[in-house]
């Protein structure tokens, strides 16, 4: 597996080897204005469809558009509406059709713009027209930046189930530009830090004890920061990716630390009301939680984990809600086996194992903090 490369001063790649085919992810500063001389480094396309977030599509959607001229694709954007309930079957529809309406085929190829859900959404909508087309993600959020574009998961929601409906599919390359970050709202720019904090957690605990260090950097948005941890998250995240691609021998279920929780946060306290970041921080704040309780970890890493996440800007608390309908949501989780709930849970820093078997009660009193 190779490492992280300097391609230019500022700008770093990580590669991806997969089995059909390895792609690279760059992460730069200024990059977006250099899309189409990325895209021709990555294939040959002639033609487009930009999917983007439509709080973008004034600002970096132009600036992307105005690249691929240059490079002589020509290109059309269809915008999606901002936030979680676009994720799902119905927005995936209206855009199968809009592909169709706009003569889309297999040579064209559908660029991802924007956040974690325009991401998955495109990507799923990308796997699943005209049998698969080629997509590229150009992820404009740091959540998306470090975890949701990199990996080949792509789907939608179910109403009280997340992510229940998708694909594997690859994107030909990731194209990461920090300076999009610099227009994120403050609250979802933070949102994203939980994925940072989870990658320390569960695969590096030197990785973890460098954000304890930069928390301050990171929350004010230093660009020279923001690059290495940024390739750190991706170059860890695709270890594991390349390790098990499709989830096939379970070693890919680590990244899902926190999750079991936060999906069921989210579909509880209804799509939107908390933003995916902000769940995954609780999430891991009840994993951890429970891991203490089970006596896989001391109290010790679960006051480290929530100072570094309060740090941060993260909420750690759990909100008012029914544990029992907490629950039930769990229930749904991808990692349900044969009935039984199963989570993701540290046994040291930078160490987490998949655990089944627990007693809901353990679960349920993890809740209640």
């Amino acid at each position: 597996m190779s490492g992280i490369a300097l391609v230019a001063e500022s700008v770093q790649s990580v590669r991806v080897e997969v089995r059909e085919r390895g792609y690279e992810i760059r992460i730069g500063t200024g990059t977006l204005a250099g899309v189409g001389e990325f895209l021709k480094e990555c294939g040959t396309w002639r033609r487009a469809v930009v999917i983007a977030d439509a709080a973008i599509v004034g600002t970096h959607a132009k600036k992307l558009l105005e690249s691929l001229d240059r490079s002589a694709i020509a290109a059309q954007v269809v915008s999606v509406p901002s936030g979680e309930k676009s994720k799902c079957v119905a927005e995936a529809e209206r855009l199968w059709k809009k592909l169709l309406q706009l003569g889309a085929d297999r040579k064209t190829l559908i660029v991802a713009l924007g956040g974690g859900v325009v991401g998955d959404l495109a990507g799923f909508v990308a796997a699943t027209y005209a049998r698969g087309v080629p997509f590229l993600q150009v992820p404009t959020t740091l959540l998306a930046q470090v975890d949701s574009s990199v990996g080949g998961k792509v789907g939608v929601n179910l109403p009280g189930a997340k992510n229940m409906v998708g694909a594997f599919w690859q994107p030909v390359g990731v194209l990461i530009d920090t300076e999009t970050l610099d227009t994120l709202p403050a609250r979802e720019y933070l949102s994203g830090l939980a994925e940072v904090v989870k990658y320390g957690v569960i695969l590096d605990a030197e990785f973890f004890a460098r954000l304890e260090r930069d928390a301050a950097a990171l929350v004010t948005k230093e660009h020279g920061v923001l690059r290495e941890v940024i390739a750190r998250c991706c170059r860890l995240k695709a270890d594991v990716v390349e390790a098990d691609e499709r989830e096939e021998t379970g070693r890919r279920s680590v990244l899902n630390y926190g999750h079991t929780f936060a999906h069921a946060i989210e579909a509880v306290a209804g799509y939107g009301e908390l933003l995916h970041g902000e769940a995954v921080s609780i999430g891991m704040m009840c994993a951890a939680g429970l891991a203490e309780r089970l006596g896989r970890v001391d109290a010790e890493f679960v006051e480290r984990q929530g100072r570094l996440l309060a740090a941060l800007k993260l909420p750690v608390d759990l909100p008012s809600l029914d544990d029992e309908k907490l629950l039930a949501a769990m229930a749904h989780d991808k990692k349900v086996a044969d009935g039984k709930l199963r989570f993701v849970l540290p046994t040291r820093l930078g160490e987490v194992e998949l655990v089944d078997g627990i007693d809901s009660a353990h679960v349920q009193a993890s809740l209640q903090g």
